[in-house]
């Protein structure tokens, strides 16, 4: 017989956990867009300016190094990585780790959009990590630093050397910002606004190496290259692009929301701040699994436990000896029962991973939400189930 626990008491104040776009940065209202720079070319001086500022202050709270190049551009995380795929790839083979969505989706462009002959696709199913191993770095590869959609990240980078001839192309949009990204292993790194620092969608980050840049003035790839993936002008890198004159027109309000972003970060300790929140937050839903026996991490590797997307998967016996479909249907029930209480929203799994539920737990969350959370997660599955054993 299942015991239906009565509601909790303490609601989140705050009930977003989406994982993408994420909350905004706490204590955000609209008027912090007052002063962007609307009805104004982003190619003014001022326009410029913001631009430039944006990369600036990126560069200053990574820690890039100072020959690293970085630029603003289109089509949010997705758009940085394919620009970054379609321009420099094709030079050498190919090593494409893929264990969640995002990274089977690089592995289909590489595979049947780009087409490339040598290829190697090395999968892993959602929770584990391929055999990082068994990676050539004498060909160019592919990853995500963070599986967004399956929990999953690389514990660090020793597995790449120092001496490697080929590129490593990262997507690192959940992971920048919370997790240690060490640059000397790293040729190519994209993100977007929308994830740690909680701004906003539809533009990228790229970030080049030495030897990004060099491969860039090296190789020309066989196939055509749209006008938003250009990053040469006469055989050399456009060094514009990556002092802030954007190949297409950007949003200055986002421009602005971005600028705030980074001045909120700075306000909680910079680099080592935004981690330190994420690190507490994620130990809220970590310390909450261990005391759980109907729910576990989808990452089987503690080392490979995202502090940003926690992805869940239910193990109750009763439920996992359901149909696929009926054990999607309840998790599903989980998330809507929370929705509907406004204690928690977006919080389903991504559509083509196991079912279960994904916890943002990113810097802009607080950790007192998820604290108040996590006696809602115990109510809404508790009330799955007695409906459940109702119909049964």
């Amino acid at each position: 017989m299942t015991t239906i626990l009565e509601k909790p008491e303490v609601r989140p104040r705050n009930p977003q956990f989406s994982s993408g776009p994420c909350t905004k940065p706490p204590g955000w209202t609209p008027e912090v867009l007052a002063q962007a720079l609307v009805g104004r070319s982003h190619r003014a001086k001022e326009g410029k300016a913001r631009l430039k500022s944006a990369l600036d202050q990126t560069r200053s709270l990574l820690g890039l190094p100072a020959d690293y190049r970085i630029a603003i551009v289109p089509g949010s995380d997705t758009g940085a990585f394919e620009m970054a795929m379609w321009s420099l790839l094709g030079a050498r083979g190919v090593d494409v780790l893929a264990w969640e969505s995002f990274g089977h989706g690089w592995v289909t462009d590489v595979v049947k959009q780009l087409k490339l002959n040598d290829v190697r696709v090395m999968h892993a199913d959602y929770g584990r990590l391929p055999a990082l191993a068994q990676v050539d770095f004498e060909r160019d590869v592919l990853f995500t630093w963070n599986g967004t959609t399956s929990g999953v990240r690389v514990p660090n980078a020793d597995w790449i050397p120092d001496d490697r001839r080929g590129l490593t192309l990262v997507d690192a949009t959940s992971a920048i910002f919370a997790q240690p990204i060490d640059w000397a292993k790293t040729d190519v790194v994209t993100y977007s606004w929308q994830k740690v620092l909680g701004g906003e969608a539809a533009h990228g980050m790229l970030i080049l190496s030495p030897r990004a840049v060099e491969r860039l003035a090296s190789y020309v790839p066989p196939w055509p290259l749209p006008k938003l993936f250009r990053m040469t002008k006469g055989g050399a890198l456009d060094q514009a692009i990556f002092e802030g004159e954007t190949i297409n027109t950007p949003s200055m309000l986002c421009v602005e929301d971005y600028l705030h972003c980074l001045h909120w970060a700075r306000s909680v300790g910079g680099l080592s701040g935004l981690a330190a929140r994420a690190d507490a937050n994620a130990s809220v839903v970590y310390e909450w699994i261990e005391r759980t026996p109907w729910i576990a991490n989808l990452a089987v590797d503690r080392a490979t436990w995202s502090n940003t997307s926690v992805c869940l998967r239910i193990v109750d016996p009763d439920v996992t000896g359901l149909v696929d479909k009926a054990q999607a249907a309840f998790a599903k029930d989980i998330a809507a029962s929370l929705e509907r209480e406004k204690v928690a929203y977006d919080i389903g799994s991504y559509r083509d991973a196991p079912p279960g539920l994904r916890i943002w737990t990113g810097a802009t969350v607080e950790t007192d939400d998820l604290r108040a959370l996590m006696p809602w997660l115990d109510w809404a599955f508790a009330t799955a189930k007695g409906r459940l054993s109702s119909v049964s």
